[in-house]
């Protein structure tokens, strides 16, 4: 570990599993689309990819992009979001461990696409984003994918502002060898502009 708390622990205490799969559970079962990341990222995939959750939490991703094909393994730092992704899916790989240090879970770096949805990136431990970014990186294949949602206001995070600005994130990435190939408002594709609240991004590391 780095010896920092992450955002998301600072706010939930390490213990928000259970509770986190029930607010998408009442989603689901109100009619709401619950897929919309998985299904974003299978556009990008040819069909049996391999592809990493980074910050898996309960592993709603991770287990629908397993159900229409994918091989995925998750990692997490909230064991209790773990417990929750082990129960419903025993058979997938479930990791514990700090993105900061992802290199030393023994990962094989060949994924085709590296998925940190869920306002990972701005829910870091401060300080660690670039380091994190870095590590994501190395763990994909020449020509593959890191896709990454996250809030820009208050409106779109848990927090009372961002800690991160998109042009700090391109910078992280430029720096991990990663080039912006597409950005958008939604995980539906909506387009982004400029002061948009939310964006979704799609950074590539070139073939070589």
């Amino acid at each position: 570990m780095t010896g920092q708390r992450d955002r998301w622990a600072e706010l939930t205490g390490g213990q928000a599993g259970e509770e986190y799969a029930r607010r998408f559970a009442r989603l689901a079962a109100s009619g709401h689309d619950v897929h919309g990341e998985a299904t974003f990222c299978t556009a990008l995939l040819k069909p049996g990819a391999r592809v990493l959750d980074a910050g898996c939490g309960t592993g709603r991703i991770a287990i629908r992009l397993a159900e229409v094909g994918h091989h995925c393994t998750g990692v997490d730092v909230d064991s209790s979001m773990l417990a929750v992704a082990r129960r419903e899916a025993p058979a997938q790989d479930w990791l514990l461990g700090d993105l900061a240090r992802l290199d030393t879970l023994g990962l094989d770096a060949d994924f085709d696409l590296v998925l940190a949805a869920g306002n990972v990136i701005p829910l870091l431990a401060p300080g660690t984003g670039a380091t994190v970014v870095g590590q994501l990186a190395a763990a994909l294949r020449p020509g593959g994918f890191l896709v990454t949602g996250m809030g820009l206001d208050a409106a779109h995070l848990p927090l009372a502002e961002a800690p991160v600005t998109l042009a700090e994130f391109d910078q992280w990435c430029t720096r991990a060898g990663l080039a912006l190939r597409q950005r958008c408002a939604t995980w539906s594709g909506d387009p982004y502009t400029d002061g948009g609240g939310y964006a979704v991004s799609v950074h590539t590391r070139p073939a070589t």
